[in-house]
């Protein structure tokens, strides 16, 4: 894959662009978005370039989107109070701008910005 089609993910994960990693496995990393909606907006990524969306994921690899889904968890609760909010956008229709899969994982210690009801917009 050239350069220039390769994800902005794809290149935190080879350490091209930098970010404020809070998580890294043989699989996935997680690092802070750098335009957070939430107290706490987190970003869980696969280091396969293999899925474009969670659709993708889930049919080509649900042990991997389970690991995911369980390592939102436990970063919500190393860097929240334990309640989040976990968003996949798929397509480019419902927001996604980045087609490598990855969740938004947000948390607001229990706050009013993300009480059922308030979508925020990512």
């Amino acid at each position: 894959m050239a350069d220039t089609e390769r994800s902005i993910f794809s290149r935190i994960i080879a350490g091209e662009i930098p970010a404020d990693v809070v998580f890294d496995s043989d699989r996935l990393i997680a690092f802070r978005d750098i335009a957070p909606k939430a107290r706490l907006h987190l970003l869980v990524v696969p280091k396969t370039e293999e899925y474009r969306d969670v659709a993708e994921l889930a049919a080509g690899d649900p042990g991997l989107l389970a690991e995911l889904v369980a390592t939102a968890k436990h970063l919500a609760e190393e860097h929240s109070d334990g309640d989040f909010r976990l968003i996949f956008n798929t397509g480019a229709g419902a927001g996604q701008t980045v087609f490598h899969v990855h969740a938004h994982v947000l948390s607001d210690n229990g706050g009013e910005s993300l009480r059922e009801g308030s979508l925020a917009e990512l």
